[in-house]
């Protein structure tokens, strides 16, 4: 099945970046680790202006090797783990424990950049997964605690129902826990930085795990 010619024709005419605006990249130049460079990267993305900065799409595929993705909010960032959180009753946290190996994807499209980033997730523990919740404001606390993530809703009555109850709980009792909250981490094996250029070319960085250090090289466009 083709598309119609006047489809394709205004999907190639749609503006992609601004390439007078780009900001430069000299990979030469970028630090010994993936971490760093990301967190600068990141900081050009706020002082940008670029809005939800830190979202990130997460890939996950189960044992039935289907993929899903869905777009998270980044947590926090060391020298090996990218974190995110979820339930453990969600969908994406059923496949991880059937397939630990995800990908994380941010694209600051104001800038030109993109950032790939696999390897293997992993549950960092119950008291990371409690001050995760335990930090999330009132009204994410009480949409967690309604659960039911990715169920068949029939009425939407019935989740603004169950969402103001919760609040309400939240609210009186502001130590309710959540066991089911959990925090993730995602070891990079591999980390790709993606650049376009005022010229309409790219630039692409890819650190690759060797030991407990990266090598970094270039890639072909």
């Amino acid at each position: 099945m083709t598309s119609e010619p006047s489809l394709r024709h205004w999907l190639r005419e749609l503006p992609v970046f601004d390439r007078d605006r780009l900001p430069p990249f000299d990979p030469d130049a970028a630090p010994a680790a993936p971490a760093e460079l990301y967190l600068d990267w990141l900081r050009s993305a706020v002082d940008g202006g670029v809005q939800a900065p830190h979202a990130m799409v997460l890939s996950t595929a189960g044992g039935d090797g289907r993929v899903t993705a869905r777009t998270l909010i980044l947590k926090d960032i060391d020298a090996d783990l990218w974190c995110v959180a979820t339930s453990a009753d969600s969908p994406k946290a059923a496949q991880l424990a059937e397939n630990s190996r995800a990908a994380l994807t941010t694209f600051w499209g104001a800038l030109g950049r993109q950032v790939r980033v696999t390897g293997q997730m992993r549950d960092l523990g119950d008291a990371a997964g409690a001050a995760d919740f335990h930090a999330r404001p009132p009204g994410s606390r009480a949409a967690a605690l309604v659960g039911h993530q990715s169920e068949v809703l029939t009425d939407r009555q019935a989740y603004w129902d169950a969402f103001a109850a919760e609040l309400t709980s939240v609210q009186e009792h502001p130590d309710t826990e959540l066991p089911s909250w959990r925090s993730y981490g995602l070891r990079a094996e591999a980390v790709e930085f993606w650049q376009a250029t005022a010229d309409a070319g790219q630039i692409r960085l890819r650190y690759r795990r060797h030991g407990d250090d990266w090598k970094r090289e270039l890639l072909w466009p």
